[in-house]
C-alpha cells in the first residue's frame, strides 16, 4: 500500500498574510506566535494591558494622565474578552504572545490566556506606534528598522510619568533617527495621531532624558545612527509594564513587546486632521 502524502503542518513562525481577521485566526489557531510588524498594513495594531477590576480605575486615571506613552483606545467590560467595534476579537487568544506578571515580577510568556483568564479581568487597549509609522512611510520618509524587519530602538528614560494610585514610574521611549529636514516632517506627520503616541516627547540630546549611551542602554536591537541624523524619541506602550511592576499588581497580563493585537480599524480613522 502506498502511503498518502500529507501536507506539512504550518509552522508557528510562518508569517500569516491577508486581512486582520485572517491574521487573528492564524494566531488563534496557534499557527503564528511572532512579531506583528508589517502585518495587515493600514490597520490599527494595539498594545494590551489586562488587570483585576480592583486596579482598573487607578489604571484608567494613569492612562488619562499619561496619554503620550499610554494612549487609550478602548476598555472592556469586566470579565469580557471581546472588543466590540474593533473586530471579531477574543483577547484570550488573538495576541501572538502575552507577558504574565505576578506581584510586579515577570514570570512567563504564553500564547493564549484560556487557562489564566478570570471573571474580574478588565482589558485596556492602547495605541501602538505601528500606526504612525505607516503614516511616516506614506509621507516618503525612511524607517531603517522597518526596512530590516525589526522594531525601533527602545529605552527606559528618566522622564517620569504622572502617578495615579499605585501606578507610577519612568517612561519607556522608542527612538527613530532622521535627518533634520525629515525630522521636521516626521513631527508634523505624527502630530496627527495623538491616539497612537502622537508627536515625539523629546528631540536630540538623549542625555537629557537619562540616555547617556544609545547603544549600551538600548533594550531592543540597536541600529547605529548616521552622522547627519537626529534621534527622535516617542512615548512607548511598554511604559505600562514599568507602572505595573512599580504597583506590584497581584496579576497583570500584557502583550509581549512587538507582538500586538491586530484590529479591523483603519489607521486613517485615528487621524485628527
Amino acid at each position: 500500500m502506498v502511503a498518502l502524502s500529507q501536507e506539512p503542518a504550518p509552522k508557528a513562525d510562518a508569517r500569516p498574510q491577508g486581512s486582520p481577521a485572517e491574521i487573528r485566526q492564524a494566531i488563534r489557531r496557534g499557527l503564528y506566535d511572532g512579531p506583528t510588524g508589517g502585518l495587515a498594513m493600514g490597520y490599527v495594531q494595539a498594545n494590551l494591558c489586562i488587570l483585576p477590576a480592583d486596579y482598573a480605575d487607578d489604571f484608567l486615571r494613569y492612562c488619562q494622565r499619561n496619554p503620550k506613552p499610554c494612549p487609550l483606545l478602548a476598555v472592556t467590560e469586566v470579565g469580557d474578552p471581546t472588543l466590540p467595534g474593533w473586530g471579531d476579537i477574543d483577547l484570550r487568544t488573538d495576541v501572538p504572545k502575552y507577558d504574565v506578571f505576578r506581584d510586579g515580577e515577570f514570570v512567563e510568556d504564553v500564547t493564549d490566556l484560556l487557562s489564566l483568564w478570570r471573571g474580574d479581568f478588565v482589558a485596556f487597549v492602547l495605541g501602538c506606534s505601528y500606526s504612525f509609522e505607516q503614516a511616516i512611510l506614506e509621507a516618503g520618509l525612511r524607517l531603517r528598522h522597518v526596512e530590516l524587519g525589526r522594531g525601533p530602538c527602545r529605552y527606559r528614560s528618566s522622564l517620569e510619568t504622572v502617578p495615579a494610585g499605585p501606578f507610577r514610574g519612568g517612561m519607556v521611549v522608542t527612538m527613530r533617527p532622521f535627518r533634520p529636514a525629515d525630522a521636521i516632517r516626521a513631527i508634523q506627520v505624527t502630530s496627527r495621531f495623538p491616539m497612537v503616541h502622537g508627536a515625539p516627547v523629546h528631540i536630540g540630546m538623549p542625555h537629557l532624558i537619562g540616555i547617556k549611551d544609545l547603544e549600551a542602554q538600548c533594550d531592543s536591537g540597536f541600529l547605529p545612527m548616521g552622522d547627519d541624523e537626529l534621534p527622535l524619541f516617542w512615548g512607548c506602550g511598554v511604559t505600562p509594564q514599568v507602572a505595573v511592576q512599580e504597583a506590584r499588581v497581584p496579576i497583570c497580563i500584557t502583550h509581549k513587546p512587538a507582538h500586538m493585537l491586530v484590529t479591523d480599524r483603519l489607521n486613517s480613522s485615528l487621524s485628527v486632521f
